[in-house]
């Protein structure tokens, strides 16, 4: 008689699982900053470190409180020694201790917006006339989306190099990545309109930017009119109409999307089982 088929022990060769592949759609386009002239570079570099010094806007910060946080880290009894050396001090020397950490004039820092951070929320708000940023920024991907951004606003902007290196320690900052100029400037409106017709204009395939001007022109008339059919047209009807392009207005080209397959971790070195023994 046959012998019956036996199962596979504890210690048998597991069957081998496919690799898991996931498939991920890469964007077409590339977008990238719009190159400046070296000359240009230049001369935004210098009117605005010459406009900052006039001013002379710098972020002031307060040494004694450094000291403070440094000597408790130390000790409570070091500590306790130079604190009452410290009140001493201030009997002495009111005066000095008046001036404690910030900006010095408030009101030219709050024409500005200093940083990614702060740049971002401005431009999403539509408060700003022009943007610089730092090409020293590494990785670029924390200024790439000022792109899309200020030319969805229709903001000048441009990728400066040498920026933090030059603005920062004017200003009392380690880094500069981003500069923004507020809308309601007063101390820096001349230097914005010698800057902005030096500045590159950007290109993002998927935003066909319209100027300033014909934007501030458009007939409210036409707009009006367009309502009142829009009210006068049943539901049926709107369902039905379809939009006629502009004039003037190209038509959109669609580029087919890149599609990728990416192994998680290819060179994964799988455990042995647990019944079977290692040499």
């Amino acid at each position: 008689m046959a012998a019956a088929p036996q199962a596979p022990g504890r210690g048998s060769v597991r069957k081998t699982r496919p690799l898991t592949v996931k498939t991920s759609l890469n964007n077409p386009y590339t977008v990238c900053w719009s190159a400046l002239d070296q000359e240009d570079m230049h001369f935004i570099l210098q009117t605005l470190e010459d406009r900052f010094k006039s001013l002379g806007l710098q972020k002031m910060e307060d040494k004694k409180k450094k000291k403070k946080q440094f000597l408790k880290k130390q000790g409570p009894d070091k500590c306790s020694t130079e604190v009452g050396m410290s009140e001493d001090q201030k009997e002495k020397h009111p005066e000095d201790n008046e001036q404690g950490s910030g900006w010095t004039p408030v009101c030219v820092r709050k024409q500005l917006a200093i940083g990614v951070n702060e740049v971002t929320r401005a431009l999403e708000r539509n408060g700003l006339l022009l943007v610089l940023v730092c090409k020293s920024a590494k990785p670029a991907l924390i200024t790439s989306h000022l792109i899309q951004l200020s030319l969805s606003r229709s903001v000048p902007a441009c990728q400066v190099p040498r920026l933090s290196e030059t603005l920062a320690p004017v200003i009392g900052l380690k880094c500069v990545l981003a500069l923004g100029f507020r809308k309601d400037t007063t101390a820096f409106i001349d230097e914005v309109q010698a800057i902005i017709p030096r500045v590159p204009s950007l290109h993002v395939p998927w935003l066909q930017g319209r100027p300033e001007e014909s934007v501030e022109n458009l007939d409210t008339e036409s707009l009006e009119s367009q309502d009142k059919e829009i009210l006068e047209t049943s539901f049926e009807d709107l369902s039905k109409h379809k939009r006629k392009p502009a004039e003037g207005q190209q038509a959109i080209v669609l580029q087919p999307l890149k599609i990728k397959k990416v192994i998680p971790n290819p060179n994964k070195i799988r455990k042995p089982p647990k019944g079977k023994k290692t040499k």
